[in-house]
């Protein structure tokens, strides 16, 4: 027994921390790779689940691929889900900004963050073999940045849609706003109106043509103007957009016209765009400093001096000969 004992403490001595860490690792991406299958496939199982799913369901056939892959990654949500009501606050009005209104939006994105989190470690560590020269601590450190790029890459994805989809917004805004005022003069309702500017902007700008067919939409079903208003604002999160349901709602308030209050916004608003472009003129120049010192000074400099320099070292090597 004792034999037995000092072998087993002679292996443990020869074996290096690198390779328990390594061990760790792998058993750490597999345990969470396994929690994971088993969490899809109990969500599967259950009964409940499954009959609401078939009720949810359009067809399979018609289903794009991103939907049948918030079907399979939903269950993990459940499991990764902030505790914090005011993490999952700001996470649920980004993706509310970026047009994913859904009742499961927030539970797709977190359930995909996570998934991503062990799929890209465990990638690396399928990978490894292809790779025999790498050593064990490059492997693990190569785990462990690819652990950080599956929680930062999905969080980097939704702001760059969040402020895509708000220049969408910001670029139709004056167009509708402008058909909006023609509209409300020439005597039409305020919902028959913003009904005419969503039919007209989906064709150039189909985002802002959604955002006001929902609003009319909402009317339609029973929500106050004002709230149907405010929802707008909320949903897009532009404050030029904000602006204009907060002197809406003020003018409904108070009972003044729409049109004149219209009007008036819309020139100021116009005021606004001309300011912000001769904002952007009066910066073109400090812009240009560093590419005319960077990239068309020198090579102004090499032609113009150049071939004088080339001369030059011509006339010392004569007169070295």
């Amino acid at each position: 027994m004792s034999t037995i004992l000092t072998g087993l403490a002679a292996l443990l001595d020869r074996s290096q921390g690198t390779e328990l860490a390594f061990i760790g690792l792998a058993a750490a991406a597999a345990f969470a790779f396994c929690l994971g299958v088993l969490a899809v496939l109990t969500a599967i199982a259950d009964p409940v689940r499954r009959r609401l799913d078939q009720v949810g369901r359009t067809d399979v056939r018609t289903a794009s691929t991103p939907s049948r892959i918030a079907a399979w990654v939903r269950p993990l949500s459940a499991y990764v889900l902030p505790s914090k009501e005011k993490e999952r606050t700001r996470v649920g009005q980004l993706l509310t900004h970026a047009g994913y209104r859904g009742p499961f939006a927030l539970s797709i994105f977190y359930g995909t963050k996570a998934s991503l989190i062990v799929a890209f470690p465990f990638a690396v560590l399928l990978a490894s073999p292809f790779f025999p020269r790498i050593t064990t601590d490059k492997l693990l450190f190569a785990a462990l940045g690819a652990a950080v790029l599956g929680s930062l890459l999905p969080s980097m994805w939704l702001d760059r849609r969040v402020l895509s989809r708000q220049r969408a917004l910001r670029v139709g805004f004056p167009d509708a706003l402008d058909l909006l005022v023609v509209c409300v003069e020439a005597g039409l309702g305020l919902a028959p109106a913003l009904q005419r500017v969503a039919d007209e902007v989906s064709v150039s700008h189909p985002e802002l043509g959604a955002e006001l067919s929902l609003v009319n939409a909402e009317m339609r079903a029973g929500v106050e103007r004002t709230q149907a208003l405010r929802n707008l604002a909320e949903r897009t999160g532009l404050s030029d957009i904000r602006g204009l349901v907060t002197l809406m709602v003020q003018t409904l308030r108070f009972g003044t016209g729409i049109a004149d209050a219209l009007r008036v916004y819309s020139e100021e608003f116009r005021d606004k765009r001309m300011q912000a472009a001769e904002e952007q003129a009066a910066k073109i120049g400090t812009k240009m400093i560093f590419p005319l010192a960077f990239c068309i000074f020198p090579s102004f400099f090499l032609v113009a001096i150049g071939p004088a320099v080339l001369a030059v070292i011509d006339v010392f090597a004569n007169l070295g000969h």
